[in-house]
């Protein structure tokens, strides 16, 4: 049995057009939402680091209790002109666009479980209800975001596996930006008097393996932008790239490799290089001793699914989370297809999910 009104909420908020940093009308109609069920929504100041249009919204619920319940605002492509239509068992989009449904479909499932539990006098927990901006393209809301110090885990609503699956360990990403200084000379005239920056960037290249290095690992350049001339020796060239491995160790030996394979081709020919890496986002790991893990699998048995937890090589809010001391699980949603114009969910996958939610905060 499919919720009419569940599906009424996730339309209405797929229609909505919040790309990363403009998450501001989301975030007006989730604090309308739950201004009218009687709560006091508001919003944190992080819009001054993350450069968003809105602050995250947070809600307590009751004093706010130990455990946060966080979704997503923004999506990673516009939904301005999204036409959503409910196919036999599924909801698409006209193909024109995407869905939304990474992550409409999480606050979806947040907002209507608070509305049934009050309609139907369901007796809820304490606890923090959090949407976020800028997921899809830095964390950044998610580690600015203000939480009170006695939340001791976070369960996320947002991954596009389906509901009875979450993510527990996740793989962190470094990137790396790269800066090759040659010297200009005619091409024609005084080749021998350049230093070639594409050959130096080429060369330290082809010293170095990208791709998959190995299970868990992976390493790729990404960007490259040099040269101004055909019959100009290139003076300049920026690369960019990342790297990513469930191993932080790993991934800063593999990024000293590559800096130091970089240096060495440029000095052989005479170039200088300028080297700079940052971690986007931490790898984690929750085990299974861990409260949230029992909380969340007993919440999936508990509406008839089989809980399982898988790897993730995506980052999510998960990530800022579990790296500001926070274990955080981040829950099977079923948006399939995420970020392409296919994407759609399953009117059951909608619907468990709500499932899941309710046995988490009711009493």
């Amino acid at each position: 049995m499919h919720n009419k009104r569940l599906i009424e909420i996730f339309l209405q908020l797929a229609k909505i057009n919040a790309l990363s940093s403009n998450e501001l009308p989301v975030a007006e109609y989730v604090m309308s939402f739950l201004s009218k069920l009687g709560f006091k929504p508001s919003r944190d100041n992080s819009q001054s680091i993350t450069k968003s249009n809105t602050g995250n919204v947070i809600c307590k619920i009751g004093d706010g209790g130990d455990f946060l319940l966080l979704s997503h605002m923004d999506t990673a492509r516009p939904t301005l002109e999204v036409v959503p239509k409910i196919l036999e068992d599924k909801i698409v989009s006209d193909g024109n666009t995407v869905l939304g449904v990474d992550n409409r479909a999480g606050i979806a499932v947040l907002l209507y479980s608070l509305e049934y539990a009050i309609e139907n006098n369901l007796k809820l927990k304490n606890f923090t209800l959090s949407f976020t901006t800028c997921e899809e393209t830095t964390l950044a809301g998610s580690t600015n975001l203000t939480i009170s110090d006695d939340i001791k885990y976070a369960i996320i609503f947002d991954s596009s596996h389906r509901p009875g699956t979450f993510i527990n360990s996740a793989c962190g990403a470094k990137s790396f930006n790269i800066i090759i200084n040659g010297k200009p000379s005619h091409s024609g005239i005084a080749p021998e008097k350049g230093i070639n920056a594409i050959t130096i960037a080429a060369s330290a290249i082809s010293k170095l393996t990208w791709g998959r290095l190995d299970s868990d690992t992976t390493a790729n350049i990404g960007l490259i932008n040099g040269g101004s001339a055909v019959n100009v020796i290139p003076e300049k060239v920026i690369l960019d790239g990342e790297i990513r491995s469930f191993n932080m160790d790993k991934v800063e030996g593999i990024s000293k490799q590559i800096k130091s394979a970089f240096e060495e081709e440029a000095n052989k020919l005479g170039g200088d290089v300028t080297y700079l890496d940052l971690w986007d986002f931490k790898p984690f790991t929750v085990n299974q001793t861990e409260e949230v893990f029992t909380k969340v699998t007993e919440a999936i048995s508990k509406v008839g699914l089989q809980p399982k937890a898988v790897i993730s090589l995506g980052g999510s809010d998960a990530n800022s989370l579990n790296a500001r001391g926070i274990p955080s699980l981040n829950l099977g949603i079923g948006a399939q297809n995420p970020h392409g114009n296919d994407e759609f969910i399953y009117l059951d996958d909608l619907q468990k999910s709500f499932e899941i939610a309710i046995e988490i905060i009711k009493e």
